[in-house]
């Protein structure tokens, strides 16, 4: 027989903090915590099926005992996700669910809109097209187009980029509520190369000029030889959801061929605003 690991004085601390904390961490508890979220989804899937459901219904298509079921209600409640009819006690899908779903359409339609609008720039132009959108404190590209004229087989699909180094970066960043952009800013910004803003207010005065002249500009700030412009993209309200930039090697993307790609960046963006419902 193997001989059994001693536990740290670290370990041992840890353990007891845990069990004064009453935090249970056994394989049981952990397997009753995901039984609770796929009855949670299973609660969602019923409602969304069957329009509306009472404590007794639920519990019946879960097989559990009624309180079960209710207290799964009443956290689904709590965050929105269900609502309850006042007269009948009936539960609905909330508000919360539509939020949840709206957040993903935009990223589904941007997407699906936006590929023809890629495709069609990036065979006029021979550059690479992105459409980015905002993921917490990154933009994720989430379609792209090879021009002819690209050299590189390098993937941006997926990839996440930092906001303050990236064309589609500030955009995204520069069109951010005021508070969450300063919070932000006051974070320390990673240097890539010796292009890259880290200064706030060095920064702050360039998303001024992004807001003002409708595009921005990123050359060599993410990697040595890359240069990039962006455009912002709109949903139906004027808030902007994405940016769509076109990316290239910077001997090919001279200053006045820049001039010209950010004609085309803010003219195709545009056509891809009216296509998710903005009227410009």
């Amino acid at each position: 027989m193997g001989s059994r690991r001693e536990r740290t004085p670290g370990e041992a601390a840890g353990e007891r903090a845990g069990e004064r904390a009453g935090v249970d961490k056994s394989p049981r508890s952990q397997q009753s915590s995901v039984q609770s979220v796929e009855r949670a989804v299973s609660v969602l899937e019923i409602l969304a099926e069957q329009g509306e459901a009472g404590v007794t219904e639920i519990a019946d298509e879960l097989d559990v005992h009624r309180s079960t079921a209710f207290r799964l209600l009443g956290v689904l409640e709590n965050r929105g996700l269900v609502s309850q009819t006042q007269d009948r006690g009936k539960y609905f899908l909330g508000a919360g669910v539509l939020r949840l779903a709206g957040a993903a359409a935009v990223r589904l339609d941007i997407s699906q809109e936006g590929a023809p609008v890629c495709r069609e720039l990036a065979d006029e132009l021979g550059e690479t097209v992105n459409i980015a959108v905002l993921d917490d404190d990154a933009a994720v590209n989430i379609m792209q187009a090879r021009g002819s004229a690209s050299v590189t087989a390098q993937n941006w699909l997926g990839r996440r980029t930092p906001l303050h180094a990236t064309s589609s970066g500030k955009i995204l960043l520069a069109h951010q509520p005021p508070a969450l952009r300063e919070g932000l800013l006051a974070r320390t910004l990673p240097r890539f190369t010796d292009r890259t803003v880290t200064g706030s207010a060095v920064l702050r005065d360039e998303l001024r000029s992004v807001q003002e002249r409708g595009f921005a500009l990123a050359m060599e700030e993410l990697e040595i030889g890359l240069t990039a412009v962006a455009a912002p993209v709109r949903a139906h309200d004027g808030k902007v959801i994405g940016a769509l930039s076109i990316s290239g090697p910077v001997y090919r993307l001279t200053e006045e061929r820049l001039r010209e790609l950010a004609e085309r960046a803010v003219d195709r963006a545009d056509e891809l605003s009216r296509r998710m419902g903005y009227a410009l």
